[in-house]
């Protein structure tokens, strides 16, 4: 018998979790070892380990606790890699030795796998004077370039690209050229942005008063706050960024007020982060915890939600001692912090089996109460730790319980914190699931939604061939396993047959009891009017959020794979009910394409100015169907200097080109790095560095070969990526897998096939 409910939730083990040997042997046999993997590494610090490892164990069976990705692939591997999901950068200082020491900080935390944001209102404004060197200041937007094209050469542990969020205050005088930078496609990719909103801007906003834009105490402009706040608005309209953040909100709320002021988030935004902050994330999962589901007594076990609480609180510390870090400043201040984010998945399946409608009144009640609960166990447990194991070192009992957050504490929590301490500052934070929630059987993300109730892809099989599966929500295939074909209830809704207000007052609901933030996506309908969405924002302000995040489809963000309300119904069904996706031929890899004994190929050679040696490139084709695709690089030169990046590029290469799919954006991510000392002029044509040359020579092949269309084009013909339903909509490309499935989920770009997300 399998433990996973569902094949995809397999093979997203397999390919992202599963501990493997560097030949991708598997070390992990079992899903069960996996889970064994976890909790013996993070009982190692315990005074008596076997103990709790079967505690650990108990709480990771049937994946009702579910650790971020980092962990549940990293734990007990002895790899040098962080458990830590997010990290905000320290200060950048506005020097240009101060901002390089930055970029090499990121490079350095992001190699180790951890995503990382960076508040960009420190460096001086375009144009202002530079002492010293007769020159004006380039700005903060063109070191945020400099940051993207960092990020772009940079592969997360686990083959997993970096991520990066960028904030700036609505005062800093360059943030009408923050706001529009993602109206060019090609610009700050890497980034997620966001805008720090202020408590007086918004009521300058309300009052249509004017606001000064400043910095180091000069005004730079005065501009309207509601012209401003709208431009921000309509460049989210148009592009889903920037997203909002209620920095005065946050910093209020913030358990450590007292000793930390926090000016930027992790990449999606649910963690707020001091300089060199550091935080772990995990989810309860409530889908697991109701009882009867679909029956009038249907109920989520809340003895056992607190248990697995506790447990989790428990693993979740253990980890600020097993886990490496990037820098000794983020090691130092995760100790000192022992911050951690336990928050929950499986909410929307959870609530459908007990008949709730998501967005309703009836179904936000019910989400504050168990969210509160969560926000008891939690900080309960914590005070045990803190009885058992001591405070976290910066605790100061009347600081901490003056806090915006716990002042609205149970008071019999508050007087156990007074009494005994606690062990970790802050504990909940509802952290992005998309993946995790695959690899759960396929449950609802987060607080989000269930986003689609089922959706069909398309698995490429090592000879070639597909085979076409179904790929159902967990709360649905319950409804089948227990009902059969019988009608879904009415109180089946979808994230876009919802209002946005309804998206709003659940993401209200949950923040009442998480101490961070929350990761959310706010759909709003593609002909929503711009005052309508204006509104959304204006809503999430007036009911407490810390920030808001929305995703509106249209012909620049791309359409979304979503449930059909239009589709012909079949006899006997109801054609308002809500359908199956029938857009989503996706195609997922499970493993590497065998390589046949002899390959076509051709032999290119590269001679780039200035340097002694030629670069000769070897690209081999693999025939599937009658079709050629590229599918493996050698990279030579006789200059020893290049040897260690032609090779990591040679093995990086191949082995994203033998997982199939559309791996044209190899040729683009390629093509988009520049040198800092220059690139050259070849044949006529400014080339920004050597990898850009190299990223044309392999781009001019796949057009010889028949596998691009042009220069700067896509996929000619793919025939491991056809679409069935070409008029359904579909997301963008995925460029891990290269299907029509990227959807907006939590705040950040996920492939519902594959599980990648543009957040790392």
């Amino acid at each position: 018998m399998t433990r996973f409910a569902a094949p995809i939730a397999e093979q997203i083990w397999d390919m992202k979790y599963r501990f493997k040997q560097a030949d991708g042997t598997p070390i992990d046999q079992t899903v069960e070892d996996s889970w064994r993997r976890i909790a013996r590494d993070l009982a190692s610090v315990e005074a008596d380990p076997a103990a709790w490892e079967e505690k650990f164990y108990s709480a990771l069976e049937d994946f009702k606790y579910l650790p971020a990705g980092r962990i549940t692939a990293g734990a007990g591997t002895a790899r040098r890699v962080t458990l830590f999901n997010c990290f905000v950068m320290g200060t950048i200082p506005d020097s240009m030795g101060g901002i390089f020491d930055m970029l090499k900080e990121a490079a350095l935390t992001m190699q180790q796998g951890g995503g990382i944001g960076y508040d960009f209102s420190t460096i001086r404004p375009r144009g202002a004077a530079v002492s010293g060197v007769a020159a004006d200041a380039s700005g903060p937007l063109s070191f945020m370039d400099v940051w993207d094209a960092m990020c772009r050469t940079i592969m997360s542990a686990g083959s997993r690209r970096g991520a990066m969020m960028a904030t700036m205050r609505c005062d800093h005088p360059d943030i009408e050229d923050f706001i529009s930078a993602k109206s060019d496609p090609a610009r700050l990719r890497m980034f997620n942005m966001s805008v720090l909103v202020t408590d007086p801007f918004m009521e300058a906003v309300k009052e249509d008063g004017p606001w000064e834009l400043t910095f180091g105490g000069k005004v730079y402009h005065t501009v309207q706050a509601r012209d401003l706040w709208n431009r921000i608005m309509r460049a989210t309209y148009d592009y889903a960024e920037p997203g909002v953040i209620f920095i005065d909100r946050i910093n209020a709320m913030n358990n450590l007020s007292y000793c930390e002021t926090i000016s930027a988030t992790n990449p999606c935004g649910e963690q707020p982060l001091p300089p060199y902050g550091a935080c772990l994330l995990g989810s309860v999962n409530l889908a697991r915890l109701v009882s009867d589901p679909f029956d009038e007594g249907a109920a989520l076990d809340e003895a056992a939600l607190g248990e697995l609480v506790a447990t989790a609180v428990r693993m979740m510390d253990n980890v600020v001692d097993t886990s490496n870090f990037p820098l000794p400043q983020q090691a130092e201040e995760a100790r000192n912090k022992r911050r951690i984010g336990l928050g929950v998945t499986g909410l929307a399946d959870a609530l459908l089996m007990m008949g709730l409608r998501y967005g309703s009144d009836e179904a936000a009640q019910q989400t504050e109460r168990w969210l509160h609960a969560i926000a008891r166990a939690a900080y309960l447990a914590s005070v045990q730790l803190a009885k058992e194991k001591g405070a976290f070192p910066l605790f100061d009992a009347e600081a901490f319980l003056a806090s915006g957050a716990m002042q609205q504490m149970d008071e019999d929590v508050r007087d156990a914190i007074r009494s005994h301490g606690i062990r970790n500052a802050l504990l909940t934070s509802i952290a992005p699931t998309g993946t995790i929630s695959l690899y759960a059987g396929n449950v609802s993300s987060g607080i989000e939604p269930v986003f689609a109730y089922a959706y069909t892809r398309k698995v490429l099989q090592k000879d070639g061939s597909r085979t076409e599966e179904e790929v159902v929500d967990y709360a649905v295939q319950m409804w089948r396993d227990k009902f059969g074909d019988a009608e879904l209830p009415d109180h089946f809704v979808n994230a876009q047959t919802l209002d946005p207000a309804d998206h709003v007052r659940m993401q209200a609901a949950a923040q009442k009891w998480v101490d961070s933030s929350i990761s959310k996506t706010i759909n709003c309908p593609a002909d929503i009017g711009f005052d309508a969405f204006k509104d959304v924002y204006m809503q999430a302000w007036d009911l407490g959020c810390k920030g808001c995040t929305t995703y509106r489809p249209n012909e620049v963000t791309g359409s979304v794979l979503s449930v059909s309300e239009t589709a012909d119904a079949a006899p006997g069904e109801d054609a308002d009910a809500p359908q199956a996706v029938d857009g989503g031929d996706v195609i997922y890899m499970s493993e590497p394409l065998d390589r046949p004994q002899t390959l076509e190929g051709s032999t290119y050679k590269l001679k780039w100015p200035d340097s002694e040696h030629a670069i000769y490139l070897t690209i081999n084709d693999i025939v599937i169907n009658g079709h050629r695709r590229p599918f493996e690089v050698f990279i030579n030169s006789k200059n020893m200097e290049h040897f260690a990046w032609t090779v990591a590029l040679t093995r990086m290469i191949s082995a994203v080109f033998r997982r199939g799919g559309d791996v044209s954006f190899v040729v683009e991510e390629l093509k988009a790095v520049f040198d800092p000392r220059g690139g050259a002029w070849v044949q006529g044509k400014y080339i920004p560095s050597i990898l850009a040359a190299i990223g044309g020579v392999i781009e001019r092949h796949m057009i010889a070969t028949g596998f691009l269309a042009g220069e700067g084009m896509g996929l000619k013909t793919d025939p491991q990526a056809q679409v069935v339903n070409l008029d359904a909509p579909r997301g963008k490309a995925c460029p891990s897998c290269g299907q029509y499935d990227m959807v907006m989920i939590e705040g950040c770009m996920t492939c519902r096939s594959c599980g990648h997300s543009k957040c790392g």
